[in-house]
């Protein structure tokens, strides 16, 4: 049946049985790519039958569907056009594993970090009004989301301006790691609570009383009655208050059943409607529905067996997680907070083992800054491991709630650096740019897996304001050289004698030691002082000063962008002296996705390239 779809106008031809058949090879689409390329399988298993059913009904040339949290759209970009390509998926040059609105027409609105879709949707919308232009606009927010205070921005303000508007909360009662909070509780529970199916029991076998010939009649009584009870359990005032009219909820895998509400709903729509979905995240996989978090974003995987194509090696969250609970152990006042990513940042085993001292506070980065704050004036030792790209939204609670206060929070920032597969909107390629210029914030970087032990002891002792430890993703390195005790702005020289330094910050030291190696075998008589920053900020003072007499150039070396960085920081400090800086890291643009040395190569940030420039410079 997916031979037969060349554009999402061929789906309205369908009937449905046809429209479950078309569900069903999309799910063995997405499976077989994924298995190959990796990628966020359960989410867009999800919503495979919403996608259908929304492609059957709307138009998504004339109409706008926003999606939140990119990835439960792979259904979407299969039957948009881009099934032809979808092996590509997430490869250099490749679909990207995310909405992208250079990407093709039919993706309405960018998205890669979560809560946007509600606001994007109303700006879509409001601007379409402005415009006079016709077409309905349709918001889906889900997969953990709606406890983002972006959400409830979102939903504020259109229940205000009150436009002719979809919003879909596909409620799957699985996000990224398990949901948490109030409202989610309340949403999920919505079906299973004992009241209600106790009341359902007995009205079902009440009817059952009665001769056949009654039956049909008071079983449809009945099913309306059931309507108004779940009415009576379910949050539709908090929507209602809001300005929405609330539906639901509603069986998310019951594609004619979606296709009529759906129908209605754009036929009848006067100001903003919310259609409340239940759905099983990794719908059709059988590993995926048993095991939503694994499958929510891995890489490579057996479809036969469901086991991951593991890589060798222990990865920096891992040391992280193990780190911080041999650190807590010996020291009560530890505890560990996370925005919906327990499992991606290392946190599970601490989750586990100190489970009251663990804080999963959903996809809410902003309150997890600001809560750790409030931890902290009262002694306890908060670490809060976020992504370095989702640390981005909550610059200002470090700044205002932690930096300004003097608070000893510490910040672990995983996958800093680039990433890979995930592309532009994952890529932690500015923390070093957006928290340098923090008084008071003290920022390091770990070359290896024993500087980010020693870092992260050092960082439970200090209690003079925030640290920041910035670590890439995936497979750490291990040394068995002795590393000097974490001092305040010291820096370790691994390499002493030469004439031209390389300074390189955390896996920009890696790299600084491999053009090092490459450029003695081209240039062996070329003496090169190494060194391994540790500290972004404070700058090793004495260091740089000694360069001074020492140094005709200076290479630095960094995982970030140029623009605001660590080399930056060099310029800066050099800015009065005649010795040339020389910065390499991140060029002023966003990196798309892709395998890592593909992404290197096409930056010119591998060996090969940096010792070509380093080699013209000399």
């Amino acid at each position: 049946m997916l031979e037969s779809i060349t554009k999402p106008q061929d789906i309205k031809k369908l009937k449905l049985a046809q429209l479950i058949e078309l569900a069903a090879d999309v799910r063995k689409r997405i499976i077989e790519v994924t298995a190959k390329n990796g990628g966020h399988v359960a989410p867009s298993l999800g919503t495979t039958d919403l996608t259908v059913a929304l492609l059957k009904v709307f138009n998504p040339k004339t109409d706008r569907i926003v999606w939140d949290v990119g990835h439960q759209s792979y259904a979407y970009k299969i039957l948009t056009e881009r099934n032809e390509r979808f092996d590509t998926l997430r490869q250099f040059n490749g679909i990207s594993g995310f909405n992208n609105i250079h990407e093709s027409e039919y993706d309405a609105f960018g998205v890669g970090h979560a809560s946007t879709s509600i606001s994007a949707a109303l700006g879509i919308k409001t601007a379409r009004d402005l415009q006079e232009r016709n077409g309905r606009v349709v918001a889906i927010i889900g997969d953990g989301a709606l406890t983002s205070g972006l959400s409830f921005e979102g939903l504020n303000n259109t229940g205000h301006l009150q436009p002719n508007m979809i919003v879909i909360l596909n409620d799957n009662n699985m996000s990224i790691s398990r949901n948490v909070g109030a409202l989610q509780k309340y949403l999920t529970n919505i079906l299973v609570s004992h009241s209600y199916n106790t009341l359902k029991e007995k009205i079902w076998a009440f009817i059952h009383r009665f001769p056949s010939r009654y039956r049909r009649r008071l079983i449809a009584m009945a099913q309306k009655f059931e309507e108004n009870i779940i009415n009576s359990f379910v949050p539709n005032v908090i929507f209602e208050d809001l300005g929405f009219k609330y539906v639901g909820p509603v069986d998310g895998h019951d594609i004619g059943h979606l296709i009529t509400l759906l129908n209605k709903v754009k036929r009848n729509m006067v100001g903003p409607v919310l259609i409340h979905l239940v759905t099983t995240k990794g719908k059709g996989y059988d590993f995926a529905e048993d095991d939503a978090s694994k499958f929510h974003g891995l890489g490579p995987y057996e479809i036969q067996t469901g086991k991951c194509v593991k890589k060798s090696g222990i990865s920096y969250s891992k040391v992280f997680g193990d780190t911080l609970c041999k650190l807590a152990r010996d020291n009560s006042s530890i505890v560990a907070i996370t925005a919906a990513m327990s499992i991606g940042t290392g946190l599970d085993g601490f989750a586990k083992e100190f489970s009251s001292r663990f804080f999963d506070v959903g996809i809410a980065e902003g309150h997890a800054v600001t809560f750790a704050a409030g931890l902290a004036t009262q002694g306890i030792k908060p670490f809060v491991a976020i992504y370095s790209t989702f640390l981005q939204r909550s610059l200002d609670q470090v700044i205002h709630d932690v930096a300004l206060q003097e608070l000893p929070v510490v910040f672990c920032l995983d996958r800093a650096g680039l990433v890979g597969e995930d592309g532009a909107t994952h890529h932690g390629v500015f923390d070093l740019s957006y928290l340098s210029f923090i008084p008071g914030l003290i920022l390091m970087a770990p070359s290896d897996a024993n500087e980010l032990e020693a870092m992260l002891a050092f960082s439970a002792t200090w209690t003079a304001g925030p640290i920041a430890i910035r670590y890439p993703r995936g497979t750490a390195r291990f040394s068995d050289a002795s590393h000097p005790p974490i001092e305040i702005g010291k820096s370790v020289i691994t390499q002493p004698h030469g004439n031209v330094a390389f300074l390189g910050l955390g896996n920009g030291y890696n790299m600084a030691f491999d053009v090092a190696q490459k450029l003695q075998e081209s240039h062996p008589d070329t003496p090169i002082k190494l060194v391994d920053m540790r500290f972004a900020k404070p700058l090793d003072s004495a260091l740089l000063d000694d360069l001074r007499g020492t140094t005709r150039i200076i290479f630095t070396f960094e995982e970030n962008s140029v623009l605001g960085g660590f080399g930056a920081s060099i310029c800066h400090y050099f800015s009065q002296d005649a010795i040339p800086v020389i910065t390499f890291g991140i060029p002023d643009s966003f990196v798309p996705h892709g395998d890592m040395p593909t992404l290197y190569r096409s930056i010119g940030f591998s060996a090969d390239a940096l010792a070509a420039k380093v080699a013209e410079h000399l």
